[in-house]
């Protein structure tokens, strides 16, 4: 596999393996399973979770006993026959080794995807972290949790075992496991979501310590039919040492972390009562800091809703993809979403959410019905958004509409032709809407961008590669935390990647965007001010202008944010400028050649 891929200059260019080879790996890697269950008897424990009975299959003790405890609350007498069996062993208590991986080390990701597999009747992941293989025969069902030594397994496979597999067990039954809280009462319950550090463990403990009930801290399930209903997965939540300290009531369920770990807390059995199966969903809401000691709930877009909810989820759920945008789409659409700005007064954030469940559906549907600010309370500044063009013009159409479909109510579109020798010309003439077309000589794409700049009208920049597209609201999300922070130089996040599947004949969501390349040009929307103090695209680099850029950026002192959340979708296909490239073709050690240049020519002047 490494000689396959060592010519290959980006993971998502790597060859898709067969469906028949997938099924290979997966017979043989359940060969050795069953050879593990012949030297250790299975332990058979089953699990109802969110209406399906899951039969967990240990090959001894070794992993039964820490991985159990979190999903006890789940367990029920065994069935004659189960909706799906999860095979979990060890190497070291089974004496028994696994197959060859089938793949290289540059071939797994850290969310656990496998570069080359994309089956989705063998579902395969390599959490390389915990060092474990996750595979599920889907109409089979059946799937395998392997790792080789259960002594190895850090705290958080404890905390939420088996959730890669429980993760594609849901989507195959209309659920979707979600990166979120939620706690509630019998008037139904609150989503608390967004990403780590936010507040949503301390959040829904402090609820429980009020007496609420508790679906979850850290991950659950939800099902939207036929109401959003939020299912319960684990028992634990997750502290870090300071939030542990602000909850001393519950110092008697947590665990004692090692250096640098979250304390676990197990709810289960000593808050039995609390903790519950599922409740229905009455509102979904993302929480952040207030300066004050109450906490408060505005209204918040269904943009930065989805995003919240989407880019935390995403980001460690293998084969997660642009199913799960819909389905939390479809999510954000069903509930009232509100922004909740949480006080100081730690007791007061429960009797806030227990007020808030008092209110009737209409009254909470009102309260968010005031999305962002409104036309009264903001004009909306000019948005140029520049588009290179080189022998693109067949993916121009989209690009424009990805751009139109932000409803941004001033905004500039310039078409910059980079020396195309297609039928640009005609198709720009045949776009819905009037935008301002340059042609040039072929230069490169950083030529073609400093184009645009020069001849932008607005006082915030934007771009978008031919090929590329934007994910709904990003418009609207970074001009409002722009306009809200006049420090701020730009605004960037990440970008989700999309493989064309010949097969299929369509894009698919590929890798987690977390690990994508950190400084697309086209995921950020900049200030003018930012390019008058960093200067231009270097047009002597046709490859890594954008690394370049980003570089002085950093040397300028720039202040530039990153949300957390998708905001740019780049599409990889066979005509991409980058694919197959080297590293020496793509410039990376001429960027650091030129970052050493600059710093040595300023100890020079010191």
């Amino acid at each position: 596999m490494e000689n396959e891929t060592s010519q290959i200059g980006h993971k998502a260019d790597t060859p898709h393996r067969s469906q028949a080879e997938q099924q290979a790996f997966f017979d043989a890697v359940m060969a050795k399973t069953l050879q593990a269950e012949s030297h250790r008897p299975p332990l058979l424990h089953d699990l109802r979770v969110a209406g399906t009975v899951v039969r967990l299959s240990f090959a001894g003790s070794a992993l039964e006993s820490v991985m159990m405890p979190a999903l006890a609350h789940l367990e029920i007498s065994l069935v004659k026959t189960p909706d799906v069996t999860f095979h979990v062993w060890d190497s070291i208590s089974t004496d028994t080794a696994n197959v060859d991986p089938p793949v290289g080390w540059d071939c797994l990701t850290d969310r656990g995807d496998i570069w080359g597999f994309n089956s989705s009747s063998i579902r395969s992941a390599f959490h390389w972290i915990e060092c474990s293989l996750n595979l599920l025969d889907v109409p089979n069902q059946t799937g395998i949790f392997w790792v080789r030594s259960a002594e190895t397994l850090p705290y958080w496979t404890k905390a939420s075992p088996f959730r890669t597999l429980f993760h594609w067990w849901m989507e195959e039954n209309g659920g979707q496991l979600i990166h979120a809280a939620a706690v509630g009462s019998q008037d139904g319950a609150v989503l608390i979501t967004g990403k780590g550090g936010v507040g949503k463990s301390t959040t829904s403990l402090s609820c429980v310590l009020d007496g609420m009930q508790y679906v979850a801290d850290d991950y659950l399930i939800v099902t939207l039919d036929p109401t959003p209903t939020a299912h319960s997965l684990y028992n634990t939540a997750k502290l870090n040492t300071d939030q542990a300290l602000r909850l001393p009531e519950l110092e008697a369920i947590a665990s004692q972390p090692a250096p640098g770990e979250k304390t676990v807390l197990h709810l289960y059995p000593h808050r039995a009562a609390q903790v519950v199966a599922s409740l229905p969903l009455r509102a979904l809401l993302t929480p952040s800091f207030a300066n004050s000691p109450a906490t408060q709930f505005v209204s918040a877009s269904s943009a930065v809703l989805e995003g919240a909810t989407a880019f935390t989820t995403m980001s460690q759920l293998p084969h997660s993809g642009q199913h799960t945008v819909d389905f939390i789409s479809r999510l954000v659409a069903r509930l009232p979403g509100l922004e909740m700005r949480l006080g100081s007064d730690l007791p007061g954030v429960p009797r806030a959410i227990r007020g808030l469940l008092n209110q009737d559906d209409k009254a909470l549907l009102a309260m968010s019905s005031q999305n962002g600010l409104t036309p009264a309370a903001f004009i909306a500044p000019l948005v140029t958004v520049v588009i290179p063009v080189y022998n693109g013009a067949r993916f121009l159409p989209e690009a424009v509409e990805a751009v139109l479909a932000q409803a941004w109510p001033s905004l500039e579109i310039i078409v910059v032709d980079d020396g195309s020798t297609d039928d640009i010309e005609e198709v720009v003439a045949q776009l819905p809407t009037s935008v301002r077309f340059f042609r040039q000589e072929n230069a490169g794409p950083a030529a073609a961008r400093n184009r645009g700049i020069r001849d932008a009208s607005g006082d915030y920049i934007a771009f978008i590669d031919v090929d590329d597209l934007w994910p709904e609201g990003k418009l609207k999300t970074a001009i409002e935390m722009l306009e809200r922070s006049p420090s701020l130089d730009a605004l960037t996040g990440y970008a989700q990647l999309m493989q064309f599947d010949a097969q299929a004949k369509r894009y698919e969501y590929s890798g987690n965007p977390k690990e994508s390349f950190p400084h697309y040009i086209g995921a950020a929307v900049y200030r003018r001010r930012a390019f008058e103090r960093v200067g231009l695209f270097d047009p002597n680099l046709k490859f890594g202008e954008d690394a370049d850029w980003f570089t002085r950026a950093k040397e300028a002192a720039l202040q530039i944010e990153r949300l957390e959340q998708v905001t740019l979708i780049v599409r990889r296909h066979a005509a991409n400028m980058t694919r197959g490239k080297s590293l020496v073709e793509l410039n990376a050690l001429r960027v650091l050649k030129l970052a050493i240049d600059r710093r040595r020519a300023l100890t020079a002047t010191a």
